[in-house]
């Protein structure tokens, strides 16, 4: 049985493994809220339990057992922010938190049979693929509606920036995921953008963009 922070650390290390093979301390660090010293030291209990490859000043990596179990945390995440937002009426920028609690439940039955009682939902509130009892999930490639050209349309499909307030930004502008819209301009000052959603047309600020995500 793995403790609840040496599961944060494997989601953690997960997440981060996307953007680079072998990650830092200082990113684990970062991401998790807590000094080099304390993550070192956490590195040792889960490469003891052969959960990560890690080697002093050469990274860390997942093995196949530490990927597993990160899966696994995330596949609960998912269903549980899918349940709170689609059977309890949550909003999408509420529900992070509280699935955070939830995914460290450890009962498979009860994450089995709440996956069965949404009808096997493939994509969590935010727009990310939530694997099944096998751990496995379609990636899809999603790209920043940064990259996306003058007078092209396209379909908010997920979204980087999980924060509450970015949410609710996107909320109040009605850039929400399934929603399609049209790039309109491209200031060439800042790099902001003038995108239309039926007959409203928003500016949105250059960050906003690289976090909204359409899919390819």
């Amino acid at each position: 049985m793995n403790t609840l922070a040496e599961e944060n650390y494997l989601k953690s290390i997960y997440h981060l493994s996307h953007s680079a093979d072998n990650v830092s301390t200082n990113q684990i660090a970062t991401s998790l809220n807590t000094s080099a010293a304390s993550v070192s030291d956490m590195l040792k209990k889960l490469a003891d339990k052969k959960l990560i490859n890690y080697a002093k000043y050469q990274g860390v990596s997942l093995t196949h057992a530490g990927e597993k179990i990160a899966v696994n945390i995330i596949r609960k995440h998912r269903l549980w922010e899918y349940f709170l937002v689609e059977k309890l009426n949550f909003k999408w920028d509420e529900v992070h938190e509280m699935a955070e609690e939830m995914e460290h439940i450890s009962s498979t039955e009860l994450i089995d049979r709440l996956d069965k009682f949404m009808d096997y939902p493939r994509r969590d509130p935010h727009g990310d693929p939530i694997p099944d009892s096998n751990g496995n999930f379609k990636k899809h490639q999603l790209k920043p509606v940064t990259s996306v050209k003058i007078n092209e349309s396209c379909v908010i499909s997920g979204v980087r920036d999980h924060s509450a307030a970015f949410l609710q930004y996107l909320e109040k502008q009605k850039l929400t995921i399934g929603r399609k819209i049209t790039v309109i301009d491209v200031i060439e000052y800042d790099n902001s953008m003038i995108v239309q959603t039926d007959d409203t047309k928003i500016h949105i600020s250059r960050d906003v963009a690289n976090n909204l995500l359409i899919a390819l």
